[in-house]
């Protein structure tokens, strides 16, 4: 009678019972000096205190890195406030409502460095109804503003605001900004932001600073509004 052949033992097998034998070690502490094992810098063989010492350094870098970003991230958010602020300050001092426009829009240019910006509204005031600003809003561009939940980010798709812009042609990628009375409802105006970079404005990207910017934006030309 043939006995059945032992099967080898495998390194899932050593792993499992070393997980079920935690006092191994301390029995047999002299075996962690001599284990060896391979630096992932330069592939030569160290001991497992370094190779441990090793983890934790990188494990330093890591979060010395990620610290870094957050800090990075807090001073651009701080810059990006403060912009803001100027911002809006420059449509508190606009004394005549009829400025308004012209001001928000040559205001967000200079501030946050956007290179084309254009604005149109509609359901405005009679006394205002023949200015620029209340011209030449289609009622695509209406139903498309009215129909967007949050800003719309992405490249130049051919949409007819694209015509507001001195130079329709230079617009890679745009920021579409519904203005609104409040939350909800249908828009009244449109802003549109542009630039030749088609990264700048990326499909996916994060919109709370463009919400933002259509909050205060409409809460300022709600004096032009026909309420």
């Amino acid at each position: 009678m043939t006995t059945p052949a032992t099967p080898p033992i495998t390194e899932e097998d050593i792993a499992e019972f070393l997980i079920h034998t935690p006092g191994f070690f301390e029995r047999h502490a002299e075996l962690l000096t001599a284990v060896q094992l391979t630096s992932p810098h330069g592939g030569r063989a160290v001991s497992l205190q370094e190779r441990q010492a090793e983890m934790l350094r990188d494990k330093i870098k890591l979060l010395e890195q990620r610290l870094m970003e957050m800090m990075r991230h807090g001073n651009e958010n701080m810059l990006i406030a403060d912009r803001m602020l100027r911002w809006a300050r420059q449509m508190f001092l606009v004394a005549r409502p009829v400025d308004l426009p012209a001001v928000l829009v040559s205001e967000i240019r200079s501030q946050f460095s956007v290179p084309q910006a254009a604005l149109k509204l509609w359901d405005v005031a009679e006394v205002y109804a023949g200015e620029p600003f209340a011209q030449g809003a289609s009622e695509d561009v209406r139903s498309l503003a009215s129909s967007l939940g949050v800003p719309y980010c992405g490249v130049n798709a051919g949409f007819d605001a694209v015509q507001w812009l001195d130079d329709p042609e230079a617009a890679a990628s745009l920021a579409l900004i519904p203005l609104r009375a409040g939350a909800a409802g249908p828009a009244f105006g449109l802003l549109i932001l542009a630039s030749p970079d088609s990264q700048r404005y990326q499909a996916g990207m994060a919109t709370d600073f463009l919400e933002r910017i259509a909050e205060l934006a409409s809460a300022a030309l709600s004096r032009v509004r026909d309420d």
